[in-house]
């Protein structure tokens, strides 16, 4: 069925097939309404070498139609095998939006494809989850199936022109956590024609030895006498795919647009030898928006760990997880790679406890994670509800912390940090702390754990009681550098008990790096430790041609001598005191007591446009340039959405908000993320807003803009079978002389078709309409 050293074959578009053919209605439901016309299609397909069911929508999230999930589920398969060929089960999104971004839990969404996943296991060859946008929820269903089905299970994300999924993600970013997850291939699918795709997938090669999945649309599509057309040719689009199997991808396909025909042209391919490609692999952790290798010398900052930190201590036990938040972003400002976090206190639930404060910080920081704990079980449950590949600290040499451990690092991808260290306690010798380090790596890959997710610590003894034993530790540390494995060290443990600890601290850190240190945890506050990780960065030829290290220190002088780095240490010491920095950071815990904080010496308009405004078009200006990503844009417009209703309480009776704006997801289209976020958005700037949510018909429109007057309409479509409802919306506005402006977006729009069907404005971005809209408000005035 499928043999990874060969070309494999999938079927092409499904929804743009139906539309071609006339078939409207809730797909799935088609498969037991209009069951020979879907197995017709499947047949057509048959020259693939795998045919995937007409299942996209079914989970009980999604899914709307009159029938069971598991009756739909079996017909499905049942007209897929009319093509004669293995069967893939085909999973898409639910369609809604995990927390943060929307009020889905990622329980909720496993349970969904948990469902999915226990009935298709019975019926289906395999897997194939396509048009996930999102990682966090991919997680989740990937988890679902890999729990209930062993069969095989293919990936696919997508990505934008940017080169990043919807909430921010990289290809190799993608590539680091599904590869961890253990999928049978991986790759992208939709998104962009094939020509645009090529670079996408260059990197995704270049991030895994997995096999890679390609399934392009065939271009975007416009609208021609009230139907959608895909312009490009089957042979542009065959040269495309050629040049990415020369590439060395091994599973080809189509998506939106493509037909029989476009497949049957690519099935040349089929069984060919894929083309080898040399792939060395690197010890990397990531969250979901940003990717750290351990190479070089990595900062774990170890802030988040309550040893010796009563205010963290008083923190857990009060459940304020606030200041964790702060003391991330305080960590991350000050030049930290990557954070330690811990929450063993002898009063907490840390199974609880552990998976709340993962999120929580991940919500307001995109640093990756270490999870430290000595209990497995918190270990787990914060690996499951981690959002990307996290480190875990720790092992030991101990078979029994082997065998608890190896396992949970297994199935979520995890790196692993092993202590050098067993029952007997630490070796007094260099030989010793080598042997254990020997023994860990060895039991790792018992599990099926590469080297590459192995790091080790040598441990730091204190100089003060074990001053001897300081060179031992530097001394494993060479050694096990010479492994192959990656090296941690607590560094400031070294100087406990003795006097000015910094300077001890900074001395160790500095021989330790020469020695082969590849992750000190350290302080990032103290800039004279960070300092030294970035002088060192340059003096051993890390920081290539000393950017990073110019970037950091271009602005010192000897007047500001007393601080290394003085711009992002002042920053970090107190962060988020003001109503512009909580919205820029998306604090919106704190938003609202800031803003009621301004109110009392600043009127409710200065607070509004010197302020919130100003906040909003920084937080704009980063995402454009893409230095933050749909998670931050959303958090920022949900602080500032929290502050302007503390400023409605403070204006005069007469002066309302900005403006009505009517938002649907039109008929037959059940994709409604856009839609919210443009919401949250538009609610930030001072607008208000009418949801009629997703799949509205277009009398339903039409009603409410009667009802309303609003001074906008904001219509999202995600798929191309239903830009033509998006058109018939319009018309019917048009009909009733609405004087509103028109504004629609999506996926599979531009602002060639959003003219041609009619509308007003195309935006590509919820930003994008807030801006518009208030321009034109503007010119109004």
């Amino acid at each position: 069925m499928f043999q990874p050293d060969r070309i494999t074959v999938f079927d092409g578009g499904f929804g743009s097939e139906l539309e071609r053919r006339g078939l409207s209605g809730i797909p799935e439901d088609l498969n037991i309404t209009r069951p020979e016309e879907i197995a017709a299609i499947h047949r057509a397909y048959s020259c693939a070498d795998i045919i995937t069911t007409n299942t996209f929508g079914l989970n009980r999230i999604k899914y709307s139609g009159e029938f069971s999930i598991e009756e739909v589920a079996a017909q499905a398969v049942k007209n897929a095998r009319a093509a004669n060929k293995p069967v893939f089960f085909d999973v898409g999104p639910t369609g809604a939006m995990l927390r943060p971004l929307g009020s889905l839990t990622f329980d909720q969404a496993y349970d969904a494809f948990s469902e999915i996943a226990q009935i298709a296991d019975r019926l289906a060859d395999g897997f194939i989850c396509e048009t996930f946008s999102d990682l966090y929820e991919f997680k989740a269903c990937i988890l679902a199936i890999r729990e209930h089905s062993k069969k095989p299970l293919f990936a696919t994300m997508t990505f934008d022109g940017t080169g990043r999924t919807l909430t921010g993600s990289t290809p190799e970013i993608v590539a680091n956590t599904l590869s961890g997850l253990c999928v049978d291939a991986l790759g992208v699918n939709c998104s962009l024609g094939p020509r645009e795709l090529v670079p996408i997938v260059r990197r995704l090669l270049d991030s895994t030895d997995l096999p890679i999945i390609v399934q392009p649309n065939r271009g975007l599509p416009v609208l021609e006498g009230g139907k959608t057309v895909y312009k490009l040719g089957i042979d542009e689009f065959e040269e495309s795919i050629s040049e990415m199997v020369e590439m060395g991808v091994s599973i080809i396909g189509g998506c939106c647009g493509t037909t029989p025909e476009f497949i049957e042209r690519i099935s040349r391919f089929s069984g060919s030898a894929v083309r080898p490609r040399s792939f060395t692999p690197k010890t990397a952790i990531n969250s979901s928006a940003k990717l750290v290798g351990i190479d070089g010398v990595k900062i774990c900052g170890e802030r988040l760990n309550p040893t010796g930190k009563k205010l963290l201590k008083q923190a857990l036990a009060d459940g304020d997880y606030d200041y964790l938040i702060d003391e991330a972003i305080r960590q991350q400002d000050c030049g930290a790679d990557l954070l330690d976090i811990n929450v063993g206190l002898p009063q907490l639930n840390e199974r609880a406890v552990m998976p709340e404060a993962i999120t929580k910080v991940q919500e307001y920081c995109d640093l990756p994670l270490q999870i430290d704990s000595s209990d497995p079980a918190a270990i787990e449950a914060g690996a499951r509800y981690y959002n990307g590949i996290p480190l875990i600290n720790s092992v030991n040499g101990d078979e029994e912390s082997m065998s608890a451990i190896f396992p949970i690092a297994k199935k979520y991808g995890a790196v692993v940090l092993g202590l050098t260290m067993d029952k007997n306690g630490v070796p007094e010798t260099v030989g010793g702390r080598v042997e254990i380090a020997k023994r860990i790596i060895s039991r790792a890959e018992d599990f099926g754990i590469p080297r590459h997710k192995i790091m080790i610590d040598t441990l730091v003894v204190t100089a003060s009681a074990e001053q001897e034993r300081v060179s031992v530790t530097l001394g494993a540390l060479e050694e096990v550098h010479r492994l192959g494995v990656k090296t941690a060290l607590g560094v400031s443990n070294v100087s406990f008990g003795l006097p000015n600890r910094p300077l001890l601290n900074r001395t160790f850190l500095v021989m330790a790096m020469t020695k082969g240190l590849n992750m000190p945890i350290l302080n990032p506050l103290d800039s004279e430790m960070t300092g030294a990780v970035r002088a060192f960065g340059v003096l051993s030829a890390i920081d290539k041609n000393s950017e990073s290290y110019i970037d950091i220190y271009k602005d010192y002088t000897p007047a500001s001598a007393s601080s290394a780095a003085p711009a992002v240490s002042k920053q970090a010491e107190k962060p988020a005191e003001t109503l512009y920095e909580s919205v820029v950071r998306g604090l919106k815990n704190r938003a609202g007591e800031l803003c009621e904080a301004e109110l009392k010496t600043k009127p409710p308009l200065e607070v509004v446009n010197e302020i919130l405004i100003k906040a909003l078009d920084e937080v704009g200006r980063e995402y454009e340039s893409g230095k933050l990503f749909l998670p931050q844009l959303v958090s920022a417009a949900e602080a500032a959405k929290a502050a302007f209703a503390v400023v409605g309480e403070y204006m005069p009776k007469n002066a309302g908000p900005k403006g009505m704006v009517i938002l649907a997801t039109v008929k037959g289209d059940v994709h409604d993320i856009g839609k919210n976020i443009v919401k949250v958005v538009l609610q930030s700037y001072g607008y208000s807003i009418v949801d009629l949510g997703k799949d509205v018909p277009p009398d339903k429109v039409v009603e409410a803009y009667e009802r309303y007057k609003p001074l906008a309409v904001g219509l999202s479509a995600l798929m191309t079978t239903t830009v033509r409802s998006m058109e018939e919306t319009i018309k019917a506005l048009r009909a009733v002389d609405c004087r509103s402006y028109i504004f629609v977006g999506g996926a599979v729009l531009n602002a060639e078709t959003a003219a041609r069907i009619g509308a007003d404005y195309y935006t590509k971005d919820a930003l994008g309409f807030a801006k518009k809209l208030a321009e034109l408000t503007d010119e109004e005035k």
